[in-house]
């Protein structure tokens, strides 16, 4: 895909939630939510295509953690496949300050991180499933970059598109993208359609009945 329509892809993913983004990717049979990976810091987002890295155990001759952040583009996000341990850290405050100064939109981790009161300093967008102090050095090593990683029993290849909120994060296949957004965003209007009736005076399951709403994340029926 072309840098064009992909950067236009991140343009129109930004403006939706990942609420709408998930009943879409329900819909349309696409495992995508990361389950308990979660913001960091309150009240930031990420939307971009996924830089991957996947770490392994250190065997008897130990690797590194990496220094791949040197090789990140502006405006993508870093994927960070730790195999979901909480034993050891893969990021910390040097990483979000290089990632902030370069423009990286931010960091998604199978695992956790650490430095949060430098993170929440920057309002580093970053998700993880925790934090703990412990250090990957000389724990983990990096086995692959930009190769195919999962997340929470997800896929995610280079360049799927990320999309992180308060809600946790979703994945989307970038071959799929294109139709997760226009699905994502019929979603998205019947439940504001949904919200207007609500606050004009329908009741709730007039409102809904109205929009369909019970089965907007639905399978269509063969």
């Amino acid at each position: 895909m072309k840098s064009d329509q992909l950067k236009k892809l991140v343009e129109q993913l930004r403006k939706l939630d990942t609420t709408s983004v998930s009943d879409a990717l329900d819909k349309l049979g696409i495992a995508g939510g990361l389950k308990d990976i979660k913001p960091v810091v309150p009240g930031v987002s990420l939307c971009g295509p996924a830089f991957t890295v996947r770490y392994i155990p250190c065997g008897e001759t130990r690797g590194t953690v990496g220094d791949f952040l040197d090789d990140v583009a502006p405006g993508e996000v870093v994927v960070l496949d730790n195999g979901g341990r909480i034993y050891c850290t893969v990021w910390g405050d040097i990483m979000s300050i290089l990632a902030s100064q370069k423009g990286i939109e931010g960091t998604v981790i199978d695992g956790v991180c650490r430095d949060i009161p430098a993170i929440q300093k920057l309002k580093y967008p970053i998700f993880t499933k925790g934090y703990y102090m412990v250090t990957g050095k000389d724990r983990v090593e990096v086995a692959e970059i930009n190769g195919t990683v999962a997340l929470s029993g997800v896929q995610v290849k280079r360049n799927d598109l990320i999309l992180g909120d308060g809600s946790g994060v979703v994945v989307i296949p970038l071959e799929r993208a294109e139709e997760v957004i226009r699905v994502s965003n019929h979603i998205a209007e019947q439940e504001a359609a949904i919200e207007r009736e609500i606050l004009g005076g329908a009741g709730l399951g007039e409102a809904r009945a109205k929009h369909n709403y019970h089965k907007l994340q639905s399978k269509p029926e063969k």
